[in-house]
C-alpha cells in the first residue's frame, strides 16, 4: 500500500476487503487472484473478474492476466501486457497516472495458446492473424448476429472465458463454434402423482404454444459432446485452416475433436487416428463430392461418457455408491437386530432398506454407461448437426435432413460412427404424440438417458427454443441424487427455475450461428472465433449445473 494507502500493488489484484489486512486468504487472492479452489475441465483454477465489481476509493494496480494493452476498469489497472510472450512490458507512472510501454525484442517464452499471439505489439515475434483486439473483446459488452440481432456478452464474464480457453483450448483457427446449452422441460405438474420430474407432454405442450406443429425426437445418448473438425486430405487442411493444422512435430494432421468448451478430446496419437479414418468414411460416405466440399464440422455424441468422466465417476459417483450402501446396509442389518431384541424402533428397518434400495439404484444408472476405452477404436461418434462446410451451412434444412445425410458415416464405418435414433412427432395429432411418449418412455426404462425434442426446422423463429431435452426417472437420480424420488425432496425440485437456462440456451444458440456462418464464408480466425468465446462467457455465469 503506498501513499497512505491511495494506490494498492498486487500481483494478481486486491479488492477493498483485504486491503490493509495480512492473513493467508489475502496473500493467496494478492498473488492468485479471485479462485476457490474450483477447476475447469483440465484441471487448472477458475479466475473471477474482481476487477469488474470493484469500487475501492484506492486504485489497484495489478497483473497476472495478461491483456493486449493497459486495461482500466473503474479504479484498477491491468499493466500486465504479456511481454514474455512478445507483447509489451507496461509502466505505471504515479501519480501523474501515465502509462509507458515499450514493445518486447523477442518471444521468451510460448504464451499458453496462440491466440495469445494478439499480445504481440510491435516486437519481434510474429502474430500469425491480425485484427483480434482482445482489450477491446474484453471490454465490448455485445456481440452483433444476424440471426438475434446484438446479444449482450457481459464484460465482466469475458476475461474468465479467456482465461479457460487460452490456457487449454485448440487453435483459435479451428474454433467457431462451441455448442450451446439445452434447457430441461419444464417440470411435470404430476410429477408427485407419476414419479417423475420430467416428461415428454411438457416439451410438446411448450412447442404447441410457439405455434411449431412438427417436431423431432431424437434419442439423447449420454456421452460427451463433441465437435468433429474433419478435413479431405493435408492439402485441404492446409488451405483452409494453415498452421493450426500442425502437430507439434510439425506433421499436418486432418482436423481435431474437442469440447464443449473447447478443449482437445485426444491425445495427438489417438487424434490422427481418429480424424483420419473420419475423413476416409466421409470418402466412402461421398459426402465430399455430394457437399462439394473439402472439409466438415459436425456436432456429434462422443461414447462412452466414462472415457471423459473417468474421474469423476471414480472419485465423485463410485465413491458415494461404495460408502453409502456400506454405511445403510450395516444400518439396515442393526435396525432388524434392535427391533428383533424387542427395541422401539419404528419403521426405521423399512425405511433404512428403502434407502439402500435407492442408492443401488443410482449405482446401477451411472455404471450404465461406463465402458473401458483402451484405444482409438473404442471410442464412437453419433453425429446429429452438420453444422458447416466450404461456403456452406445448413441452417435452411431440417433436423430430418441433418440426420439422413451424415446417417452414411455409419453404415460405411460403424465402429467410427452410430446413429440416432429418432421419431417424428406431429403436435395436432394425438395418436402421434403418444408414440413419441412411449418411444421416450421405452428408451428410458432399457436404460437410456432419454430424449431431445426439437422443432422439425433446424431454425426456429426467434425466441423459440431450438430444443428441450426430457430425462428419464433413472438418469436424473445420478443428476439429483439417490433419493430424490422420495415426496419431501421432489416437492422441493418442482420450483426449479428454468428461465434463466433458457435465456442462456437461445443466446448461446445464436452466437453459435454467426460464428458457423463466418467459418463457411472464408473469414479467418478473427471473425469467427469471438463468437465461440462469447458461447464460453455466457458459461461462466452461475447457474444450477443439475438443469
Amino acid at each position: 500500500m503506498l501513499d497512505g494507502g491511495q494506490v494498492v500493488v498486487a500481483h494478481a489484484g486486491l479488492p477493498e476487503r483485504y486491503q490493509g489486512r495480512a492473513s493467508a486468504r489475502v496473500r493467496s487472492f494478492a498473488l492468485y487472484g479471485d479462485v476457490d479452489g474450483s477447476l475447469d475441465e483440465a484441471g487448472l483454477p477458475l479466475r473471477r473478474d474482481w476487477a469488474a465489481d470493484y469500487a475501492g476509493s484506492a486504485l489497484v494496480v495489478y497483473g497476472h492476466t495478461p491483456v493486449a494493452e493497459a486495461r482500466q476498469i473503474g479504479n484498477t489497472i491491468n499493466i500486465d501486457t504479456g511481454a514474455v510472450f512478445g507483447g509489451s512490458l507496461t509502466a505505471l507512472r504515479y501519480p501523474e497516472r501515465q502509462i509507458v510501454s515499450v514493445p518486447a525484442e523477442a518471444t521468451y517464452a510460448e504464451p499458453p495458446r496462440s491466440m495469445l499471439s494478439g499480445l504481440s505489439q510491435g516486437g519481434t515475434a510474429p502474430v500469425a492473424e491480425p485484427s483480434f483486439d482482445l482489450a477491446t473483446f474484453l471490454q465490448d459488452e455485445s456481440l452483433e448476429t444476424r440471426f438475434g440481432g446484438r446479444i449482450r456478452v457481459p464484460a465482466s464474464s469475458r476475461p474468465e472465458a479467456v482465461s479457460v480457453y487460452s490456457m487449454h483450448g485448440v487453435d483459435p483457427s479451428l474454433c467457431a463454434y462451441l455448442p450451446p446449452t439445452m434447457s430441461p422441460v419444464a417440470t411435470s405438474p404430476q410429477a408427485l402423482e407419476l414419479g417423475l420430474l420430467e416428461h415428454p407432454a411438457q416439451a410438446f405442450d411448450y412447442f404447441r404454444k410457439e405455434g411449431i406443429s412438427q417436431t423431432i425426437c431424437e434419442e439423447k445418448h449420454m456421452g460427451s459432446r463433441a465437435v468433429l473438425l474433419v478435413c479431405r486430405d493435408e492439402a485441404a487442411a492446409q488451405r483452409r485452416f494453415g498452421e493450426a493444422t500442425r502437430d507439434a512435430q510439425g506433421a499436418i494432421t486432418l482436423g481435431t475433436v474437442y469440447t464443449r468448451t473447447g478443449q482437445r478430446f485426444f491425445s495427438p496419437d489417438w487424434e490422427r487416428d481418429i480424424v483420419s479414418r473420419a475423413a476416409q468414411a466421409a470418402a466412402a460416405a461421398d459426402l465430399w463430392e455430394s457437399l462439394q466440399t473439402d472439409w466438415l464440422l459436425l456436432d456429434t455424441e462422443l461414447l462412452p461418457w466414462s472415457m471423459k468422466a473417468e474421474d469423476l465417476i471414480r472419485e465423485q459417483y463410485a465413491a458415494v455408491g461404495a460408502a453409502g450402501l456400506a454405511g445403510l446396509q450395516a444400518g439396515a442389518e442393526a435396525a432388524a437386530q434392535a427391533r428383533a431384541r424387542g427395541l422401539a424402533v419404528a419403521d426405521l428397518p423399512e425405511r433404512t432398506q428403502a434407502r439402500a434400495e435407492d442408492l443401488s439404484r443410482y449405482r446401477e444408472a451411472y455404471r450404465r454407461y461406463v465402458r473401458r476405452s483402451a484405444s482409438p477404436q473404442d471410442v464412437q461418434f453419433r453425429p446429429f448437426h452438420l453444422l458447416a462446410a466450404e461456403g456452406q451451412t445448413f441452417f435452411g434444412q431440417t433436423h430430418l435432413w441433418h440426420l439422413q445425410t451424415l446417417a452414411p458415416l455409419g453404415q460405411v464405418d460403424p465402429q467410427l460412427f452410430g446413429k440416432t435414433a429418432y421419431q417424428l412427432a406431429d403436435l395436432s395429432d394425438p395418436p402421434s404424440v403418444d408414440a413419441a411418449t412411449e418411444w421416450w418412455r421405452t428408451l428410458t426404462v432399457q436404460g437410456g438417458e432419454g430424449m431431445v425434442v426439437k422443432p422439425l426446422d433446424f431454425l426456429p423463429p426467434r425466441g423459440v427454443q431450438p430444443a428441450l431435452k426430457v430425462r428419464g426417472p433413472e438418469y436424473l437420480r445420478i443428476i439429483y441424487g439417490p433419493e430424490y424420488l422420495r415426496p419431501e425432496h421432489l416437492s422441493r425440485l418442482l420450483e426449479r427455475s428454468l428461465k434463466g437456462k433458457r435465456l442462456r440456451a437461445l443466446q448461446e444458440f445464436r452466437l453459435g450461428l454467426e460464428g458457423l456462418e463466418r467459418l463457411a464464408a472464408g473469414g479467418s480466425w478473427p471473425s469467427y472465433h469471438p463468437y465461440a468465446l462469447g458461447v464460453l462467457a455466457l458459461e461462466q455465469g452461475h447457474m444450477d449445473a443439475r438443469l
